[in-house]
């Protein structure tokens, strides 16, 4: 094994995949492939509609494809209990909620969507920041060392 390559502990094995752990990668991955899904939809449009939507649909789709990314990435890598996950995963939540936000203040059609992203990124935060989550993916506290929890 080369410098480079830090071996990852191998916990697949040793114990099942907790269920939270499982329904918060689900929901990461529910809202990547919303963006994605959201994305594809705007550059349709995009190339469809008049010429004035053409670069905005395109910049927005291409915007919104690339940021469906980090969620996807995320959620293979909770499912695959891989610790740097829940980083990006939380991230997203984060992103999310002043999204929901915004849509809850519409006037419009866009009031459940706020509401249903607002639960999703909710529920998602408190699976991936609850003990067995972070226990599952091998994430210690501060100052915590492997000599430490002996």
């Amino acid at each position: 094994m080369s410098p480079e390559q830090t071996p990852t502990p191998d916990t697949s094995d040793a114990e099942p995949r907790p269920g939270r752990l499982t329904a918060a990668a689900a929901l990461v991955a529910l809202e990547g492939i919303a963006l994605l899904v959201g994305g594809g939809a705007m550059l349709v449009v995009g190339f469809t509609g008049d010429s004035g939507d053409l670069s905005t649909g395109v910049t927005g789709g291409l915007t919104l494809i690339a940021l469906a990314l980090l969620p996807l990435i995320a959620a293979r890598g909770l499912l695959l209990r891989r610790g740097w996950s829940r980083g990006p995963a939380v991230i997203t939540q984060i992103m999310a909620l002043p999204v929901a936000y915004n849509l809850l203040r519409a006037d419009s059609v866009a009031i459940p969507a706020g509401i249903v992203l607002a639960v999703v990124a909710i529920t998602a935060l408190v699976l991936l920041l609850n003990p067995a989550t972070t226990q599952a993916l091998g994430i210690q506290g501060p100052g915590r060392t492997e000599e430490s929890k002996r």
